[in-house]
């Protein structure tokens, strides 16, 4: 059996200190998905249609560059995939992510940090990217979320 890997994408840290929580509760590795040019606050406005972070969910096709790749993929069975909500879907990174690996015969299992918005499309979304894979719906944290309840939800997959 393979091992278990938390990779995340956090643009604010909050995302992050849930991917951290997660894996240390449940002895996953942890990996940061890096864009290779970071986000600056202005990249962030989504409310400026013109910054970054705007430009690159109204591309559907869009695949920010990422800064390192996980070194074997295969040895895992279960990824869970974390990320903010972003235009109530994963945001663009992510998509380079799944790409970027073959994900046959794994479990797929996306989590995301938002003040409200709801994951979307997201599950639906990961899964076209992910041929062969089991991907399943996923959940929203908050970022207070405690350690406890998040192995008790990862639970069901490891």
């Amino acid at each position: 059996m393979g091992k278990v890997l938390v990779a995340y994408f956090s643009a604010s840290g909050v995302t992050a200190q849930v991917a951290e929580r997660l894996a240390r509760e449940t002895g996953a590795d942890l990996f940061e998905i890096e864009p290779e040019v970071p986000y600056t606050d202005e990249d962030l406005d989504w409310r400026d249609k013109g910054s970054r972070s705007s430009v690159e969910m109204s591309d559907r096709g869009c695949r920010p560059a990422i800064r390192s790749k996980v070194g074997d993929m295969s040895q895992y069975h279960v990824v869970f995939i974390g990320f903010p909500v972003w235009w109530y879907r994963e945001p663009s990174i992510i998509d380079t992510f799944m790409e970027a690996y073959d994900f046959a015969g794994k479990t797929v299992i996306p989590f995301a940090t938002s003040g409200g918005s709801p994951m979307g499309e997201a599950g639906k979304n990961i899964q076209a990217l992910a041929p062969g894979a089991k991907v399943a719906d996923g959940k929203r944290f908050a970022a207070e979320t405690l350690g406890k309840d998040l192995s008790g939800w990862a639970s069901e997959w490891i």
